[in-house]
């Protein structure tokens, strides 16, 4: 499943490991026995999946038979997801229908999960509420002081994403208000902002995708977003492979693995090929060993190691940015990636081979002294990255003494780190 659209996130920083047999069986948590129940009565199948705590991931699902390649994990049917037309068919969507503008389907669910939660005993969906984390690591729940720890493209995009969350806050304060007669307190204290962003980290990293028909009374955002209780249990491996989607046939939503997995170990699924800063900023969380992780090059790092004074300079700036050559270069497991050793080979031409740039790219070789300068400065700019990542893993070590409220959040970014490092040093000695 993939974030773009489908996502089924999970809260909290994971190790994968192959070997899961490692989990403690909690299908006899008073919270589980209920949740059971109550998918039980909307029509859902025990399967041969458990709850289990698992020292590497944390909390996730484990089999009670071996699973072969093409079996069904997990059919969970409609009666039990969350949707659109759940919070329609509520008491808030008169009140949905008649706002002006319109809300977005993600305003709605978010607005439902805050209300629900807040009816507490009187909720039909309590039981799910209930497993839900109290907590999220997504990147608009850190701290300031952990949030400037990470790298600077994912920090970047951490900035984006609370301004992302704020603005909506801000702007769905007058739909709030509207719902005034459902309440006896005062809809500000429980549609407050830290009530926003629970749901909105509930909704980013849980759902999974279900495509509904466009309608009026929502705005023209996709409507793709469901929860689905259970399921959303399952965690993610980069390493395994799933087919799933909603089976119009028996009005369910449907998992099947591609990859075997032994009795009494975890089942994974996995969200789509995301690198780790993808997996913390969608999901809260990384995996470790990932294939999919690269260390991004930011432009101002690639341009600090070439002359200012070269007469070209703004030109081969120029057809970089235009050619979309500015951003998305990487180091990998297997070292840099084409595009970063691209853009450093255009930065290194001569005056005199400067009108070869299309050549380099198309992936020619213009010079042996163009292609020596390229892997010069790959060298320097993955040394300094390393020297870099070393600094920031000291101040985490020194902050997780100091600062003991913040140490699962400066666990998560200490993990991401320490990935990145491994990255680095294996392109080093590629070089």
């Amino acid at each position: 499943m993939k974030k773009s659209r489908g996502r089924t996130g999970r809260k909290r920083r994971r190790k994968h490991s192959q070997s899961s047999a490692d989990g403690v069986n909690c299908s006899n948590k008073p919270e589980y026995i209920k949740l059971k129940k109550w998918l039980k009565g909307r029509g859902f199948e025990d399967s041969n999946l458990r709850p289990a705590e698992f020292w590497g991931t944390g909390r996730g699902l484990m089999t009670t038979k071996a699973l072969r390649a093409g079996d069904l994990v997990i059919s969970l049917p409609e009666k039990c997801i969350l949707t659109t037309d759940t919070v329609l068919s509520s008491g808030l969507g008169e009140y949905i229908m008649k706002w002006k503008p319109p809300v977005s389907p993600l305003i709605a669910l978010c607005t439902f999960l805050i209300a629900e939660k807040h009816a507490g005993e009187k909720s039909l969906w309590k039981p799910y509420l209930d497993v839900l984390p109290k907590t999220y690591t997504c990147p608009v729940c850190l701290e300031h002081d952990v949030v400037s720890l990470l790298p600077e493209p994912l920090r970047k995009k951490a900035q984006e994403q609370r301004t992302i969350v704020h603005e909506l806050y801000l702007s769905s304060k007058a739909f709030f208000s509207s719902l005034q007669p459902l309440f006896t307190e005062n809809t500000e204290t429980v549609f407050n902002y830290s009530a926003l962003e629970w749901a909105w980290c509930a909704i980013n990293t849980r759902t999974i995708y279900m495509k509904h028909l466009q309608r009026e009374c929502f705005s023209l955002e996709p409507d793709v977003y469901a929860l689905a209780p259970y399921l959303d249990l399952l965690n993610h491996s980069p390493n395994v492979q799933v087919e799933a989607a909603f089976n119009e046939q028996t009005r369910s939503y449907e998992i099947r693995t591609n990859s075997p997995c032994k009795k009494y170990e975890e089942v994974f699924i996995c969200y789509g090929p995301h690198d780790n800063q993808r997996l913390l900023l969608e999901y809260g969380f990384v995996a470790m060993n990932n294939p999919h992780s690269s260390v991004y090059v930011s432009s101002d790092i690639l341009l600090k190691y070439f002359p200012p004074l070269d007469k070209q300079r703004k030109a081969k700036i120029s057809i970089l940015k235009d050619h979309g050559f500015l951003e998305n270069l990487t180091f990998g497991w297997d070292g840099p990636s084409w595009r970063l050793l691209t853009a450093l080979k255009l930065l290194s031409l001569e005056a005199d081979e400067f009108t070869s740039w299309r050549r380099i790219l198309l992936g020619d070789v213009i010079s042996a002294r163009n292609e020596q300068q390229a892997l010069t400065v790959t060298a320097k700019i993955c040394h300094f990255l390393i020297e870099e990542t070393q600094h920031v893993l000291l101040q985490i070590s020194r902050l997780k003494r100091n600062k003991e409220n913040l140490k699962n959040q400066l666990a998560l970014v200490e993990a991401l780190r320490l990935e990145d490092l491994r990255i680095l040093q294996k392109s080093a000695e590629l070089l």
